[in-house]
């Protein structure tokens, strides 16, 4: 949904399955006005979402953007795509921020993760 360089750069943890995912893909247009405010407002609204479990961002040089949103069951991404507020921004989206987009759902069956292991610091000579 935005850019995130100043978050720190880990995906969301892997969830017991199964849960669902909605994966948001964009090509944004040139007129971004009001976007980035409207972006924050439904990163904080959709944290109050029952079920909601995460959400992942990438975004490409070229401009293509990536979101997945991380739901815990049907009900909870039902819930967050009926919230009045989430369905006007998604009606601004379309007049105004979006060249293009795609939305897929599914049922996420198997999830794992892997987290490298930080090495030791080595002692500095004196």
């Amino acid at each position: 949904m935005s850019d995130h360089s100043e978050a720190s750069v880990a995906p969301v943890e892997a969830f017991e399955p199964p849960y669902y995912m909605a994966v948001f893909t964009t090509v944004r247009t040139q007129n971004q006005s009001g976007y980035s405010e409207t972006n924050a407002r439904m990163e904080d609204l959709v944290k109050d979402v029952p079920g909601f479990l995460g959400m992942d961002h990438a975004q490409t040089p070229g401009g293509l953007g990536i979101t997945v949103g991380y739901f815990r069951d049907a009900d909870a991404l039902a819930r967050w795509r009926s919230d009045a507020e989430h369905r006007a921004a998604q009606k601004r989206g379309r007049a105004e921020w979006y060249q293009s987009y795609t939305l897929h759902v599914a049922r996420v069956e198997r999830s794992h993760a892997f987290t490298r292991a930080q090495a030791p610091e080595s002692p500095t000579a004196g």
